[in-house]
Order: structure tokens, then sequence, then C-alpha cells
């Protein structure tokens, strides 16, 4: 394995001490000044990313909140914070130092005791449970020193501690013995991070307002951020196209990407989704006959023609996804079963697996789920899937949900044959891939769980070792042999990444090209040309 700069994410408590570099040394930008106007269709439950997970609570809480680190665009490490932190050399503990000057929103300081209290909430709330849960205790030998007791070696753990995943609380606010999943406070929050909230109608705008006492000199560079709530896709895309809307986040529409790509007041970046992870993928439920037998799964697989979904349905825009961890990570594992396009393989592994076609050529009846409300990622490749089984006598019903509920319901409760679905990595396997397949997570009711039903004891003794290995080296050995065997044992077909893209107003700098891009703090964007009013 080649090492590179991101290693250290993959062995991150292998002993070493990481020493934050001063904020000093960082490139600041010129400008300063006015209100930046961002546009979304995602609602926010609330604003504490904390006990929530998902795009339309990250945006907000990672501008409200501070968090112990932040991370470049090279999956390093960058002080926040925490203005320093050391490794144990067992790995079983981490000590973090804090910048002296932060303060929460209402003047109060942030100290350890905060930390503390946020590490050990969101490790009780979130719903990312393996993320803390090698995490025993937070000690707090003085204000400014958070040390992070570990049951056993956590090398996601300087991940976890990234502005969506680690938001800090001022435990004066949250500690008052209130539930935190349902505190007043998520709403009216208080944090330390660069802009303070501001006004919320809620389902129609949010404000985010300069914080004068941000502890980084010089930041944020705006004054306001505006975030516009619109429910109708193509009305956000006429206000941006007008220059109403300065940022449009997470594009992932082909025609939408495309129009904006040729708008002439606006720049398309594809920077900023390292983190996320996100992959579209066909899911089967491996309980359910005929499709409990893995020679049915590989037929649909070498049926299926990722080539032509990507190329075709997703105007080239997309990168093919082959395995359970994205393209770009530093474990995504090349060297895996294609199931490249093949109707005699697929005809003849059905007729191994016993579905005989009948008089009409039809060999089985399946249905056919999508995760509503992206088209061009679901619902489009489910239309497709069934003219595409067809070829091998698979009949396949398409049953629309009405909305998610409806289909998190059906899926969660192993009410489904096959189903698309969109899932993220969050950074680490970890974080965001080992609930996929371990058999502790066939959790009923729990949408975005082991839902697939899957059960290996290698796999789950692979991301066991992996999830507490420190050896870059040997957690890359781990994640490639379980990658290898999920892709042969085919719980899931993998189609694509998400072709996430930004597209933000030509006269702003310092856009966030980071690995988590808008969902970390934009206190380095700024109006380099003023936009036009």
């Amino acid at each position: 394995m080649k090492l590179t700069k991101r290693s250290f994410v993959i062995g991150a408590l292998g002993g070493a001490a990481l020493m934050g570099l001063p904020f000093e040394t960082r490139a600041q930008s010129a400008g300063s000044g006015g209100t930046l106007v961002i546009g979304s269709t995602q609602v926010p439950r609330h604003f504490n990313g904390a006990v929530q997970s998902g795009i339309a609570t990250a945006l907000p809480s990672t501008q409200i909140f501070a968090s112990p680190l932040r991370f470049d665009e090279n999956w390093n490490p960058q002080p926040y914070l925490a203005k320093s932190w050391e490794v144990a050399p067992d790995g079983l503990s981490i000590t973090l130092k804090l910048v002296d000057d932060a303060v929460f929103h209402d003047g109060k300081p942030v100290t350890s005791e905060d930390v503390a209290f946020s590490i050990m909430t969101i490790k009780a709330n979130h719903p990312f449970k393996t993320m803390l849960a090698a995490v025993d205790s937070v000690e707090t030998p003085d204000p400014k020193t958070a040390v992070i007791k570990l049951a056993h070696p956590h090398p996601a753990l300087l991940l976890a501690m990234s502005p969506a995943l680690m938001p800090i609380l001022p435990k004066h606010v949250y500690g008052d013995g209130q539930d935190v999943k349902t505190h007043p406070a998520n709403l009216k929050p208080v944090g330390s991070g660069p802009y303070k909230l501001g006004e919320y109608k809620q389902g129609d705008y949010y404000t985010l307002e300069k914080f004068d006492k941000f502890f980084i000199p010089g930041r944020p560079k705006l004054d306001k951020i505006v975030v516009r709530l619109i429910s109708d896709p193509n009305a956000l895309m006429v206000s941006t196209e007008r220059g109403e809307v300065h940022a449009l986040p997470f594009l992932s529409g082909v025609r939408d990407i495309d129009r904006l790509e040729k708008a002439k007041d606006l720049v398309v970046i594809d920077k900023g989704f390292a983190g996320l992870g996100a992959l579209n993928w066909l899911a089967f439920n491996t309980k359910k006959k005929p499709l409990d037998d893995v020679r049915v799964r590989k037929a649909i697989a070498y049926a299926a023609n990722r080539d032509f979904i990507v190329s075709k349905l997703m105007g080239g825009k997309a990168m093919p996804s082959i395995s359970p961890i994205a393209p770009g990570s530093p474990f995504d594992e090349p060297n895996v079963e294609l199931y490249k396009f093949d109707v005699a393989k697929a005809n003849k592994l059905l007729d191994e697996a016993g579905l005989k076609p009948d008089g009409s050529g039809v060999r089985a009846t399946l249905t056919i789920d999508y995760l509503p409300g992206n088209d061009e990622q679901q619902r489009n490749v489910a239309e497709y899937m069934r003219s595409a089984l067809k070829r091998i006598g698979l009949n396949l019903e398409v049953r629309a949900a009405p909305d998610f509920p409806t289909w998190a319901q059906r899926v969660s409760n192993f009410d489904f044959d096959l189903t698309m679905d969109s899932v993220y990595n969050w950074a680490d396997p970890v974080i965001g891939v080992d609930r996929t397949y371990l058999t502790s997570n066939i959790r009923k009711g729990i949408i975005w769980s082991n839902t697939q039903q899957y059960s290996n004891p290698k796999v789950d003794d692979l991301l066991a070792k992996a999830a507490v290995e420190t050896s870059p080296e040997k957690r890359k050995a781990l994640y490639s042999e379980f990658q290898k065997i999920v892709v042969d044992e085919v719980p899931i077909f993998f189609i694509n990444a998400v072709p996430f893209r930004n597209a933000f107003a030509k006269g702003l700098g310092g856009l966030p090209t980071t690995i988590w891009g808008v969902v970390s703090p934009l206190d380095e964007i700024y109006w380099a040309t003023p936009p036009k009013t």
C-alpha cells in the first residue's frame, strides 16, 4: 500500500502524537462582509447535529457549533476548538488541548466540561452507534484539557471529531436534565461556531449571523448567511440562475447539473463530498426467496448493466461504484468482481438456481421499491431495472412510495424484495459502512441499518478487527478482504457514487472544497466581487 498524507486517518490512533498547526499558518482570504444566500429543499427538524444526522441539520449545525477538529481536502486534521491533540502510545486515550479564547454565543467560555458532556451526549443519542462506541469516559483535569478514554483503540475517532459529527454543546444550556433530543435549545441553539442563529421561519428560511467573538481571528468573512428553503426544485433552480440564490449545494440531478454548468454567472464544482461518500445501490432482501440464493442475486447483477446506467442514465456525470466503500476513500478496493453485463451468464445462474421459465418465459415475479424524491438516481434506475431483468425472465414490478416514511417503514420492516437506496459512508467505515453489513445491526424498524438481513460471521470478524486496528496497512488489508467477500455474496449491487455538485456565484472566493464541503464551517467563504443586486 502506498501511504499518502491521508494515511493518518486510516491509523489515526496508532500511538503517534498528532499536533495541530496554529491558526495563523493558514491562508487568510481578502474581503469581508456581505450576505450569502444558500438555497435548499431540505427543511431541518432542528439545528442540533449531536442528536440528528443528515444534511438538513448538518448544514446549519456546523455553522452554529464548533467541533474539536476540522479537515482539509486531503483528509488531514486541522485544529479547531482543539489547538492540539495527542494519542497515547497504547491507543487507549487521546488528549485534547483546547484553544484559550473560545466562547459560546452567550459569552460563556468553552471548557473541557463542555467537551466531555458533548461527547457522552453524542455517544448516547446519535444514530451512528458505532461512531463513539469505544469511548468509556472523558476526563477533565483542567478547563482546557479533555482526555478521552477508550475501551479499545478507535482509529475512526479523529474523523468522528469533525464538525458534522461532533458539535460541542454548552453544558450550561443542555445539561439541565431535559431530553437532549427534544430540548427547546435545539431550535434556539447556543454554540461557539462562526455564526449564530438569527431568525427561523419554519419551512421558509433561517438566517445565520456573524459571531463577532468567534475564536479564529478575521473570521467569518461574511456578515450573514440566509438559507432559503424552497420545496419546488425547479423554482430553486430558477432562483439560482437569476442570482437570487448564491449557492446551491448537493446538486445530483444530471439535467440540473448540465443546466447550471451553462449559466454564465455560476461555477459548478465537484469537490466537497469525499467525506460523505454517498452511494446509490440496489439492495436485496437476502431472506426472501428466491433472493436468498446468491446465484439469483449474481444473475441480477450481471443483467443490470452498470455501465449503461452510469453512462446513459447518469449522463456520464457519476462515477461507478463497485464495492461497499466509496471511490476516493483511502479504503476503496478496486480488485473486486465487476459483474460486467452478461445475459448468458445471468441466465445460466438462474437455471442452476432452479428458476425455470414458464410458458411465457417468466422465471419469477419480484417487486422493486425506490427512495422517493430523487428521480434520476432512484425511480429512473428502478424503471430501467424492470426492462433489464425482463431479458433474463424476471418480471419486476415497480412499487412507488408516496413519501419517505412509507418507503422507510417498508424497507426497515423487511417488507420488500429489492429496493433502490442511497447511503453515505461518512468518511470512515466504522461510522457509516459497518452498519449495513454487521449481523448485530439487523434491527427491524430501523432504516439504514442492515435492512438486507445479510449475515456472514467472517465479515463480522473482519469489521470488528478493522475497527480497532491501528496499523494503516493492516486496516487497509482487512477492509479489502471485507469488500471482496461482500461483492461476491451480493447483498447489494453497487451502481454509482451520487454525482454531487455545488453551484456558486462566480463572485465568491474561499469556496468549501474540503472533504466535508458545506457541512463544515463556512468561515472562509467571502465575496471577492459583490453580487449584483
